[in-house]
Order: C-alpha cells, then structure tokens, then sequence
C-alpha cells in the first residue's frame, strides 16, 4: 500500500472479518504521509463479532494512520423491500455514496461454505451453494473452481465489478482451507489485484 496506493486523497474500501482486522493492526502514520484517507466498510455488515466488523476494523485503520473514517451501519442480507428503505436515511446514503467512490479496495478471499455459515444463509442456499460446487466468496459473490459466479448476495456496498475503476485492489487471504478460493477467485477480477497471502499456502499455489 505504501508503494502503490496514489498520493493525496483516497477512499479505502474494506471487507471486515478476522484476517482484516489483522491487516489494520500492521498500519502506521506512514501510510498517510502526503495522503489524505478516508476509509470506509466496503458491504453492509453481517451481524458477527464487533471486533471483526467492517466498521471497527476502519475504525482501527484510521486512528493508526492518522485518517477518517465512515461507518455504515446497514446489514449486508437485507431483503430488497428494507434495502431500500435504509438506503434512504441521510448517514446510510452518505456512506454509500462514499463507497461509490472508493480508488482502493481492501478485502478477503472466503471459503464459500465457512462464508455462507459466517452469513448465517438459509440452509437451501447453502444446500445451492453445494450442488453448484461453489468453493469460494469475495464481495458477495459465491464462485466455483473454474472462476464461473453461482450465487449473489444483492449488492449492498461494493461489488466485484467496481474494481475495474480502483487505483488500487489488495486481497488478504491465508491457509490451506483457502487455497481452491483463492485460485477460483484470480480467474474472477476485472482489475490487476495484488494479493498477500502465508508462506505455506503461496508454495501450494505455485507448485500447482
């Protein structure tokens, strides 16, 4: 992020869960020297723990690198009817409009079932997940082996087709249970996307 995040202002979306929230532990005031941030949860929540909610873990990033931040207090499976109630109130559509204009992306690569479970989704579209060999999620989005989506969960925040405009996109994701959903997922970006993964599960992939 410090060699590649432009200088000035950015908008920095970020996914919440606990490998994020390990991520906003690494930063420091360097990162904001000759930058103005704001960083904001890329997607609603999804009703877990507070310390690896999308809001505290911008929350974190900002007061370790001297920035702002905006919270976004909207759950992410939402039906459509609340959905677009919510989206109404003044602070919800404040903060999605600044997602609207996010320049960097930071999120994870989840393995699709522990995702699902995490989301607490019905047990038919979990059941749907398995039948359509779904092994991995980013940004809501549920793909198979061969990169190909078959499950959506209806946007609420940023989606997977608004990284083509990013100046940045980093993907954080580790561990051996990870290694088929990160592999799927690079076959999925429309953006270049670096990714910072574990010792381990990087020699997994390239010796593939």
């Amino acid at each position: 992020m410090q060699h590649h995040m432009p200088l000035g202002p950015s908008i920095v979306a970020v996914m919440g869960g606990t490998t994020m929230a390990a991520v906003a532990s690494t930063l420091t005031q360097e990162l904001s020297e000759q930058r103005q941030l704001t960083f904001v949860p890329a997607r609603g929540g999804m009703g877990e723990s507070p310390d690896i909610q999308a809001n505290t873990i911008c929350a974190k990033m900002a007061a370790r690198t001297d920035s702002t931040f905006q919270a976004l207090y909207l759950p992410e499976l939402a039906s459509g009817s609340t959905y677009a109630t919510l989206r109404s109130e003044p602070m919800i559509a404040k903060t999605l409009a600044t997602i609207d204009q996010a320049n960097v992306a930071l999120h994870c690569v989840g393995d699709a079932m522990a995702m699902a479970k995490r989301r607490q989704m019905p047990a038919d579209v979990i059941a749907t997940l398995q039948e359509r060999h779904a092994v991995g999620e980013a940004f809501g989005d549920f793909f198979d082996q061969s990169g190909q989506i078959v499950y959506q969960v209806p946007k609420l925040g940023l989606s997977m087709s608004d990284l083509e405009r990013m100046d940045l996109v980093v993907a954080v994701a580790g561990g051996h249970t990870k290694v088929a959903a990160i592999e799927a997922y690079f076959k999925l970006p429309p953006a270049p996307t670096f990714l910072v993964t574990d010792e381990g599960t990087a020699d997994t992939i390239l010796k593939k």
